[in-house]
């Protein structure tokens, strides 16, 4: 494999002390100083654009279309999957998700998503980026576009973050590390990782004496620096406001009332999908939480069992915590994982990679609600779904709602090349009247 596509999900989780030592790697480039200039430079707000944040629910594996948003009742590709009525007349989503179902009314989900990757590392590539990977360029994630166009004015706290990651976390590519998302593995809040581990009165000593050690440093520097500070001395201050950040609760769901915390599961996903509205309504533009165990080559249906009843309350719940929030409008929930799953069933009661017909939920942010888009072969025979959908221009139409325009290019890319945000095309039917 080309190392620059190994290197999609190559970055560590950093923790309180890495904060203080080495903040401008990986995924906390983004308190560098320059990063933070780069930001000041291009802030603005989305204009009449109804969407501001994204929060993206990635299913790691990849979901059977069949067992979760499109199921073929009665049908041999069914394989005994039931299905149940939804709040849209006439519309039917897999008996796995009856939470889900109820909120369907807010729901765009589009059933014939096409792609031309059906390995787990470039599909994720694909779908993140909405780019097919390339051994020459490392294509920004949505999340980092996304960050780098509609920077937040006044915001401590990382505006990427992403919960639970995976084996490939979104990153910020060819736009710089500053970009990769911030990676969360702990559902209940950061304080350990974060928080001062010793009293105010001798973290304020200690950080007296790095002072006078950055100060030395800065004496006998060239004259036209700035003698009171160094880039490393500035990157220290921003990682000490994110650690005395009043946003730093927006991770915390512990606070949040039992019966919300309820309502999202007992579980680590549930968590982080209630940390991500709390977190989009702290300003963070882009936030995703992975639950993983989708890839059932073994007993589809165990499997698809077992995850939807993690996902149904995790999903339906954020839906309805981003309404109740007032915040469904300007959120753009995107719920997907790399591709779809195969209508046969293999001889392991399993289903395989299936890219060529597999689905995607999207809601908020100017996305219809209750809407049903393309559709796959009901007997498994045609490969070919109805009106199908390529992968890029689910983010041109993202894109597009958040007022980003899709066909800007960024420069000086390697062997100058230039570099489009996206090259899909804005598909106009998934959205609301305007």
């Amino acid at each position: 494999m080309n190392p620059s596509f190994n290197s999609f999900g190559n970055s560590t989780c950093i923790f309180r002390r890495t904060l203080l030592r080495a903040a401008g790697l990986g995924g906390l480039a983004w308190l560098s100083p320059l990063a933070h200039m780069l930001v000041r430079a291009q802030e603005k707000v989305p204009g009449n654009a109804p969407a501001k944040s994204v929060i993206m629910l990635w299913m790691a594996g990849g979901p059977s279309q069949i067992e979760t948003f499109d199921p073929h009742l009665g049908k041999k590709i069914a394989g005994g999957t039931g299905a149940i009525k939804t709040s849209v007349k006439g519309v039917q989503i897999a008996e796995g998700l009856p939470q889900v179902a109820e909120v369907m009314d807010e729901l765009t989900i589009v059933r014939s998503m096409f792609s031309k990757e059906g390995d787990h590392e470039r599909g994720t590539y694909n779908v993140k980026t909405g780019y097919r990977p390339d051994p020459t360029l490392v294509h920004p994630s949505i999340g980092a576009v996304i960050c780098r166009e509609l920077p937040v004015a006044g915001v401590d706290i990382p505006r990427h973050i992403s919960i639970l990651p995976g084996q490939w976390p979104a990153r910020g590519g060819h736009l710089g590390a500053s970009l990769d998302a911030f990676k969360v593995y702990n559902t209940l809040g950061l304080t350990g990782d974060i928080t001062s581990q010793v009293e105010p009165e001798r973290q304020k000593k200690r950080l007296g004496g790095l002072r006078k050690i950055e100060d030395s440093f800065a004496r006998g520097r060239r004259a036209d620096l700035d003698k009171k500070t160094t880039l490393h001395n500035a990157t220290i201050q921003r990682a000490l406001d994110m650690m005395n950040s009043k946003r730093l609760g927006a991770f915390d769901v512990s606070k949040a009332p039992a019966q919300t915390r309820d309502a999202f599961g007992d579980t680590d996903f549930g968590r982080g999908c209630l940390a991500a509205v709390q977190l989009v309504g702290a300003g963070v533009r882009c936030v995703e939480v992975t639950l993983d165990g989708w890839d059932t080559h073994l007993n589809n249906h165990e499997g698809h069992t077992t995850q939807n009843a993690i996902l149904d309350p995790a999903l339906a719940s954020l839906i309805r915590e981003l309404r109740i929030r007032k915040l469904l409008d300007q959120t753009i929930v995107i719920c997907a994982g790399e591709f779809g799953r195969t209508p046969k069933i293999n001889g392991l009661n399993g289903r395989d990679h299936w890219p060529k017909g597999f689905s995607v939920a999207l809601a908020g942010g100017g996305f219809k609600g209750g809407h049903i888009h393309g559709a796959t072969d009901p007997e498994g025979v045609s490969e070919e779904p109805e009106d199908p959908v390529k992968v890029a221009d689910i983010h041109t139409t993202v894109l597009h709602l958040l007022g980003i325009e899709h066909k800007k290019e960024y420069e000086n890319l390697p062997f100058e090349r230039f570099g489009r945000l996206s090259e899909g095309e804005v598909k106009g039917s998934l959205l609301k009247s305007t």
